[in-house]
């Protein structure tokens, strides 16, 4: 009866396949899916640090104008190598203070806010739960940590052929700069999180295409080559286009 049942069920696919060689599958992720999944990153794995935007750039203004002096200097005919400068420096005095790591890690609650994800009124938001350090002149290393109200936009690259997101920051809670710096502390984390996290390739085509075997009928592969996204209360929900090809 169990094979009988399977090669009517097998039969029944094949009829469907031939009046139809594309089909759509809906896949349902709800908040409560993505809490256990930060719980999981947030658990298992370091947490997502990355420079300060503002200490990035000025470190890259610093060499350019380096190197342009250098440039310079030898058109006017004198030939400098950037060696002479590192042989001929003189030894720093030994600096009391460490050294300022200026960056951004991301956290898994800060002040009773936990990094999330969450569907309202058809967008996605994310809360960001973040500390940090920077180092502002003349007064030293300086740790802040707060959250931030993202927004998150959803597209499908068909090109790569990639479910892409781009987080917006729309608003900074700061708790923790001693009230020092801490407009300029907000544009900094706006500009690190919109530089370093955007794009985000969330979905790839060829991570959701995989082969379904048939009891003795061989074997099909199920290829992704669409998707859409809809945005209900409390859950995204993936329609995803498959093509069907049969399996030499």
């Amino acid at each position: 009866m169990k094979k009988f049942l399977s090669a009517v069920f097998s039969i029944l696919i094949f009829i469907s396949f031939a009046k139809a060689q594309t089909a759509e599958v809906t896949v349902q992720l709800n908040e409560q899916f993505f809490d256990a999944l930060l719980d999981a990153i947030f658990k298992n794995a370091n947490p997502l640090e990355f420079p300060l935007a503002l200490a990035q750039e000025a470190e890259k203004k610093k060499r350019k104008r380096g190197e342009e002096e250098i440039s310079s200097l030898n058109n006017g005919g004198f030939q400098i190598s950037p060696a002479l400068f590192v042989k001929n420096q003189k030894p720093k005095t030994k600096n009391r203070n460490p050294p300022c790591n200026e960056s951004i890690r991301l956290q898994r609650e800060i002040d009773g806010v936990r990094t999330a994800v969450r569907f309202r009124d058809g967008r996605i938001y994310a809360p960001i739960a973040f500390s940090g350090n920077y180092n502002p002149p003349l007064i030293g290393c300086v740790g802040f940590s707060g959250w931030a109200e993202t927004n998150i936009e959803l597209e499908f690259d068909r090109e790569k052929q990639t479910l892409v997101g781009r987080a917006k920051v729309l608003n900074v809670q700061l708790s923790g700069t001693r009230g020092i710096g801490s407009v300029l502390v907000t544009k900094l984390v706006q500009g690190s999180i919109d530089k370093k996290i955007n794009p985000m390739n969330i979905l790839p085509m060829d991570k959701v295409s995989f082969v379904v075997p048939i009891q003795n009928a061989g074997s099909l592969r199920m290829k992704a080559v669409g998707m859409r996204h809809e945005i209900i209360n409390g859950a995204l929900n993936l329609r995803i286009a498959y093509e069907f090809q049969k399996v030499d």
